[in-house]
């Protein structure tokens, strides 16, 4: 059970609560529950054996036993108990945006209406608008909303998928007749946001005593589907996960068809065809005789390829590129020399310089940038000119102490409306770097956006062009912007685009990494971290990179210092 299914079950209680009229001290009890499992980076069966989960700030007496109660068995008494009191559609209705709990009262006392099928239809035929305080717009809201709610119920997020498969995995290895386990599917191929999970395991003798072990699995909730190859399982928390099983000398074949994607297998197929192999369901043969496939690198040799690697199986061109012999030797995570963008607790940080700095040291960074956020972001604590002497005192402390790691003054200035960055000019020149990024007004046209944006990339103290679209997977849309127009200027003018790799931006999206790179765009690749516990966001803004065909000489910090710094400097001179 991953932390957001446990996570999503005290939201779930919480929204219950809430419906029912309870103690709102008792509804924010499991709402900051939740938040405290979402956030928490360690194990959480391991924290629950250890004790160390009790201690956890936000985790009280009743919150801990129904943490304790779904990592055992999947499911919540009590949650099960108020799902028996409170239909279900109206929580999923508290999901809408402008929907809160009095407005879904209203929805269901005065309409009767107790699921998203009955309000969309509401909302079509104009019963809901005739109720007070709605009217037309609202329910054309509410519309959107709706399907929003659809969507994002049935994904999440590359990170929580990545979990949830390590932990899947781990279960998997342990089971009668396994010899070997991958993940597959699109968490394999890095992608943002994943539907369900994939797994091929390799298997001694027939599948009947793996079947049966994972049907008493916890958290196991039905079998969707079974055949001769494949077990599909949905779990309590909604994840579904797709098992295939084969013979090790299958392996490779069966992992390549469950990796996907269905473009790029398609190619391969074609390939497979001229060479006069039978590319089928379960195997590769020729003549009638299967092909030995126990790993994929067997497969792309007997369809005369390279290897390639999965970020790319995505039917951009990567076979034919592959076949011409000019696939990029993609940027890895160790060629990441400098661990920039992120926040310490002088602004909405939960980590000090020196915390960040030793951390740093210990992943074998060589430089760090330390961005918080402009004094504009004030609902994000925004370091005041005060606070900016301070913490350029503590990091030049810092420098004097650490040999082999600087810690570099940086800030994420605000865009504001009029394109100007925040802050002064003879403030911003105190800084060694700076990100700027937009925090505020996303409601602009495209046009509107795009000139604020280019306004400021003018002024030659921006250096790195922050989370470029504004997006939130799951939860907002990217601002309209012409990315064109903004990548031809950041090349013109020696500006970086960042890929930000908080795992809820993940932004730029992969499929316009390689239109910037193309367009001779430097990318810069930023944490966007708020604690050392989330330095592993470098390794997702690595694959977002790696999806976009980057290489290592494509990405400002896999620069060493100097060349950092005299990038910066470049840009500082350029106007």
């Amino acid at each position: 059970m991953d932390k957001k299914s446990v996570a999503s079950a005290l939201e779930e209680i919480a929204a219950c609560l809430e419906l029912k009229g309870e103690d709102r001290f008792r509804v924010r009890a499991y709402e900051t529950a939740a938040r405290a499992i979402a956030g928490y980076e360690g194990d959480l069966r391991e924290a629950l054996h250890t004790g160390e989960l009790a201690q956890l700030k936000g985790i009280g007496p009743a919150t801990l036993e129904v943490v304790s109660e779904v990592l055992k068995t999947g499911r919540s008494r009590t949650l099960q108990t108020l799902r028996d009191q409170v239909p279900s559609g109206l929580v999923e209705m508290l999901q809408i945006s402008g929907l809160g709990v009095a407005k879904v009262r209203q929805i269901h006392e005065t309409l009767l209406i107790d699921s998203l099928d009955e309000l969309e239809e509401a909302a079509r035929n104009g019963t809901l608008s005739k109720l007070p305080r709605f009217g037309p717009k609202t329910a054309e809201k509410i519309l959107k909303g709706i399907q929003f709610v659809r969507q994002v119920r049935e994904f999440r997020l590359l990170h929580h998928a990545r979990q949830e498969a390590a932990a899947l995995a781990g279960v998997l290895e342990g089971m009668p007749g396994v010899t070997r386990v991958a993940t597959a599917g699109s968490v394999r191929r890095g992608r943002e946001v994943i539907r369900d999970l994939d797994f091929v395991v390799a298997l001694e003798g027939k599948p009947s005593a793996l079947v049966e072990r994972l049907g008493t699995a916890p958290g196991v909730r039905e079998f969707v589907h079974e055949s001769d190859r494949v077990l599909t399982l949905r779990f309590a928390g909604g994840t579904v996960a797709d098992v295939y099983w084969t013979s090790e000398r299958g392996f490779g074949y069966q992992l390549l068809r469950a990796t996907g994607n269905d473009d790029h297998l398609a190619s391969l197929k074609v390939r497979a065809e001229e060479q006069g192999l039978t590319w089928g369901d379960c195997d590769l043969s020729r003549e009638g005789e299967i092909v030995s496939t126990p790993s994929e690198e067997d497969i792309y040799h007997a369809v005369g390829l390279p290897f390639i690697v999965p970020e790319l199986r995505e039917g951009k061109g990567e076979v034919e590129t592959a076949a011409a012999g000019r696939l990029p030797q993609l940027i890895e995570t160790a060629d990441i020399r400098g661990f920039l963008h992120c926040h310490s607790n002088y602004s909405d940080g939960r980590s000090t310089v020196r915390e960040w700095a030793e951390a740093c040291q210990l992943e074998g960074y060589e430089y760090l940038g330390i961005t918080d956020h402009s004094l504009a972001a004030a609902y994000a604590g925004g370091i005041t000119l005060d606070q900016i002497c301070e913490q350029h005192a503590e990091i030049d402390a810092v420098n004097q102490e650490l040999a082999d790691l600087r810690v570099l003054k940086g800030v994420e200035a605000d865009i504001l409306t009029d394109g100007s960055l925040d802050y002064t000019p003879q403030v911003r020149a105190s800084f060694d770097f700076i990100i700027a990024s937009v925090h505020s007004t996303f409601g602009m046209t495209e046009r509107k956006m795009t000139e604020r944006i280019l306004k400021a990339m003018d002024d030659p103290s921006m250096a790195i062009l922050g989370h470029p679209t504004g997006r939130l997977l799951l939860s907002r849309d990217p601002y309209p912007l012409d990315l064109g127009a903004v990548f031809t200027k950041a090349a013109d003018c020696g500006i970086a685009v960042e890929i930000n790799a908080d795992p809820q931006r993940l932004d730029l999206d992969w499929q316009v990494v390689r239109q910037a790179a193309e367009l001779g765009v430097t990318i810069s690749i930023g944490a966007d971290a708020h604690s050392v516990a989330a330095l592993s966001n470098m390794e997702l803004g690595v694959t977002v990179a790696r999806k976009g065909w980057l290489t290592k000489g494509q990405v400002i910090n896999s620069r060493p210092l100097e060349g950092f710094l005299e990038y910066v400097e470049r840009r500082r001179s350029r106007n």
